[in-house]
């Protein structure tokens, strides 16, 4: 007979600070739609993927040097490292780069947009803490319709034309939301996030550097001119070293399914950066899907639907 239901850990609640640094974690992530788009004008694929994690881990190794902390040299840590950079940047890199080169930006970005429902069901079998409640259920459905109304509904007209490409973006978000379940551990056995976001991109850089120099040959391509390198700066530091020392502290004081919804709201970073730097025009239905995806954060932790419920 099954015992009863753990109860979920209050520290695993999103307090105000943690809403503050996913919607800073939305915006890195955001503007690397900014950074990626001047880039691959002059740069290719692999080689952007390679200088992004590479200057990143770059720029939190001196951290780490500066501040005086000692990376884990114990072989438990660096096997557990490599499985989290597989699965938080490497698999996910290769699979949603492969699959948007067949698959419409904005039809790749609502099958990304996937992952806090697998996070979800994946969290509610394989954690006590992360239990499916009706409000994360509720949640994370309000969510997803509301980044598929705000990238467009017409979008999935193209389902089923590609499928393997779609279903190498469903391996993406797969991908993430593992790595998101997965990361717990490294708070568990009191391993800061600067140490963990360091490991991690020391050892994608290892991982991705062999495929660039296999299919690119960088060293062959020309000398980027100054905006190209900016945005490839803005890529590394802010995108991506910034962007993990968040994802790390999310994740050890949040959990992995409440981290998962910095997805519906990259979206969201994304057009209003657009608007404010691009003068993109905002739309009635961009509107109604960022209203679509708000609901959906208030819905997380059943206090919205607690007062629609109280008797006048």
């Amino acid at each position: 007979m099954a015992g009863p239901v753990p109860r979920i850990d209050s520290a695993l609640t999103m307090t105000p600070l943690s809403w503050a640094m996913l919607l800073l974690l939305s915006l890195c992530w955001g503007a690397s739609f900014f950074f990626t788009g001047i880039a691959v004008t002059e740069l290719p694929t692999f080689t952007i993927v390679v200088l992004r994690v590479g200057l990143a881990a770059l720029a939190l190794w001196t951290v780490v040097l500066a501040s005086g902390t000692e990376m884990p040299r114990h072989l438990t840590f660096w096997r557990a490292i490599t499985l989290m950079a597989l699965f938080n940047s490497v698999l996910p890199f290769v699979l949603i780069v492969w699959g948007q080169s067949h698959v419409p930006s904005g039809l790749a970005s609502i099958f990304i947009a996937t992952t806090p429902l697998f996070g979800v069901l994946l969290a509610h079998f394989t954690t006590a803490d992360e239990r499916m409640t009706v409000p994360r259920v509720a949640s994370v459905v309000c969510g997803f319709a509301g980044v598929v109304v705000l990238i467009g509904p017409g979008l999935l007209r193209g389902l089923g034309t590609d499928l393997l490409a779609q279903l190498a973006l469903l391996g993406g978000a797969l991908c993430y939301a593992i790595s998101g379940i997965y990361g717990r551990r490294f708070s568990r056995d009191g391993i800061s996030p600067l140490v963990t976001a360091t490991g991690q991109l020391v050892v994608s850089a290892a991982l991705l550097l062999p495929l660039a120099l296999y299919i690119e040959r960088p060293w062959t391509l020309a000398m980027p001119g100054a905006a190209v390198s900016t945005a490839v700066l803005g890529l590394a530091f802010v995108s991506t070293a910034f962007a993990f020392l968040l994802f790390f502290r999310i994740l050890a004081v949040a959990g992995a399914t409440n981290l998962m919804l910095v997805n519906f709201l990259v979206p969201v970073s994304a057009i209003m950066l657009g608007i404010s730097i691009l003068d993109e025009t905002l739309k009635t239905v961009h509107l109604v899907g960022m209203a679509l995806i708000f609901v959906g954060l208030a819905l997380r932790d059943g206090k919205f639907l607690a007062l629609i419920r109280r008797p006048a």
